[in-house]
Order: structure tokens, then C-alpha cells, then sequence
């Protein structure tokens, strides 16, 4: 019974249009580091995970333009990197992660860009498991 639970899962990831490198059921508990500011809430209006509001629901993050969840108020800079057309991506999201300064810095070639998030979660592995686990409870 195990294998064939084993082969489902296996067969699911691959059909997926995105699969990440991390472990999900880690992610999940590093996830509790991000919900003080984030949520996981469906389009449907489901709460995956109740979290704050000081930063943008990750639901469906994947593939999403930076800045573009409506209703949420977003810094200049993670608002003027959203309208290069910049979208998130796994290996986006682990550099965010590490320092949301310097990415950001980076990405718009502006030394004086600001980020919202003062959080850093340095460990690579760490923040592939949180993506993970966005990548499992997301469309």
C-alpha cells in the first residue's frame, strides 16, 4: 500500500507544473516563521493558514508578479520591481529570503531600495522547504 501511496505522490510532482526542490512537511513547520506577517488564504477565501497581514498572502506565489496581490499595499521598491514584470520563482524567492535588501537593491540597480520584510532566513535548505510546502497547498 505504501508503494502504490508512493507512486501517486511520485506521479503527482511530475505532473505538477512546478516542483521544488524542498520538503514540503519541513516547509510547513518553517512556515511559522512567516506566518506573523503572512497568510495562506485560497482564491476561493479559504484559510489555508491564518497569519498576519503585514505581508502579502503567499498563496499561488509561483509564477506571480512581484507586488500584484490587490488590496495590499506594497513598498516602492518590491512595487517598481513588480511592474519590470518580474516574477517569483523558486531560486527568486530563496535570494529574497536571504536579504530582501540586497535583492532588491540588486534587482532594480538602485542602492537606496527598501524592503518591508526585516526577516532573513539565511538557510538555503530552510527556505526551499518554505517554498516547498507554497508549492503544495497552492493551485
Amino acid at each position: 500500500m505504501n508503494k502504490v501511496l508512493n507512486i501517486c505522490a511520485i506521479v503527482t510532482m511530475v505532473a505538477s507544473s512546478a516542483v521544488a526542490a524542498g520538503d514540503a512537511t519541513k516547509g510547513k513547520k518553517g512556515f511559522n516563521k512567516c506566518k506573523s506577517c503572512h497568510m495562506i488564504v485560497d482564491d476561493g477565501g479559504n484559510t489555508i493558514v491564518k497569519g498576519g497581514k503585514t505581508g502579502p498572502n503567499l498563496y499561488g506565489i509561483s509564477g506571480r508578479t512581484a507586488g500584484s496581490v490587490d488590496g495590499f499595499k506594497y513598498g516602492k521598491s518590491l512595487a517598481a520591481l513588480g511592474e519590470t514584470g518580474f516574477v517569483w520563482s523558486e531560486a527568486e524567492f530563496v535570494t529574497y529570503v536571504a536579504n530582501p535588501k540586497k535583492f532588491l537593491a540588486d534587482k532594480l540597480d538602485d542602492k537606496k531600495a527598501k524592503s518591508k520584510m526585516s526577516f532573513k532566513l539565511k538557510k538555503e535548505a530552510d527556505v526551499l522547504n518554505i517554498w516547498a510546502y507554497l508549492l503544495s497547498v497552492s493551485e
